[in-house]
């Protein structure tokens, strides 16, 4: 028995006694009670019905890889090479890069349910219960060097967003790798992040792994745990199937990858600061020890923030660079 099958047959929100579970699984109803606090070690809020059972504290929907496959358009379908669906790994990404090392990897998508050593952007641990979020990497093979990367983390973001908009959500970017969310009392928390890694040539081919985890739910046991604003989707908008977003979000990956290489980031750079979250306000520039406080400028055809410090402007370059709003 699989924590992942525990949860298919939970999912549908109904009570579940040990027996029938056990049943369906073809285990005890110890074992199973062995997996349900497991389940709660992981975040997954279970309640217990006196004399009946166990249900999920809100229902969720698994995912799905022929449902999410038939959702996709066309040229989506055709670009994609191959969809992975895991119910649980250390981290998607470091999957994909496995599948490149294989001679694989290009256009192949792999999503999965629960990761347990799931990175951020600077070694930040991304973590989520399972079923509760929209875990993706997507890998991409370019023939030019590194250079033609300069905005991508950018674009992705700016696909990302506008999937979200057509849901009737209004997210925000932060430079160079968030999607932000207005949470109640209009805080911006964090809803998405995104982690582009490379590896081969810096002048010739190299191969390239887009990771994005977003946040559907968010118990709040978890969220007393995380040290910064955050946001949840379906906070903002219930009702969202999880399978349909994420073949929105792959369509739209999937179609941006294809072009970027031949055009660069010039095309996504207007509709990324008109979602810029802290356009014109001030920010705290924070790289490695060092901080300094800074005005917020636009983005520009690389990708590169410009911002304005003792009344000079200069170009911020991703890296191991931070921004957030000053207040």
């Amino acid at each position: 028995m699989t924590i992942g099958n525990l949860m298919r047959l939970l999912s549908d929100g109904e009570v579940h006694s040990g027996e029938q579970l056990g049943g369906a699984l073809g285990v005890s109803r110890a074992a199973v009670w062995k997996q349900l606090k497991k389940l709660d070690a992981l975040g997954v809020e279970l309640v217990a019905v006196k004399g009946r059972g166990y249900r999920l504290a809100h229902p969720i929907e698994p995912l799905e890889g022929a449902k999410i496959v038939e959702q996709l358009p066309a040229q989506a379908r055709h670009l994609l090479a191959r969809l992975f669906i895991e119910d649980q790994l250390p981290s998607s990404n470091e999957y994909l890069r496995g599948r490149f090392a294989q001679g694989a990897g290009h256009g192949e998508v792999c999503l999965v349910e629960l990761q347990t050593a799931g990175r951020g952007r600077r070694g930040r641990v991304w973590s989520t219960p399972w079923g509760q979020s929209l875990m993706l990497s997507l890998g991409w093979r370019f023939e030019s060097g590194v250079a033609a990367l300069e905005g991508l983390s950018l674009a992705v973001g700016v696909v990302v967003a506008q999937v979200l908009e057509q849901y009737g959500v209004s997210p925000r970017l932060k430079w160079p790798n968030d999607i932000l969310l207005a949470e109640q009392g209009d805080q911006l928390g964090k809803l998405a992040g995104i982690l582009i890694e490379v590896t081969g040539d810096a002048a010739g081919p190299c191969e390239v792994v887009v990771g994005m985890g977003m946040n559907l739910s968010l118990p709040d046991s978890l969220r007393a745990t995380i040290d910064q604003p955050v946001a949840a989707l379906f906070d903002a908008q219930a009702g969202i199937s999880r399978n349909q977003l994420a073949a929105d979000v792959v369509a739209g990956l999937l179609g941006m990858l294809a072009e970027f290489e031949g055009v660069g980031f010039e095309p996504w750079r207007e509709e990324w600061n008109k979602r810029h979250a802290f356009a014109g306000l001030p920010i705290r520039v924070i790289q490695g020890e060092r901080s300094s406080d800074a005005v917020a400028g636009d983005v520009d055809e690389s990708g590169n923030l410009w911002v304005t410090e003792n009344d000079h402007s200069r170009r911020l370059s991703g890296g191991e660079i931070s921004v957030r709003r000053r207040l």
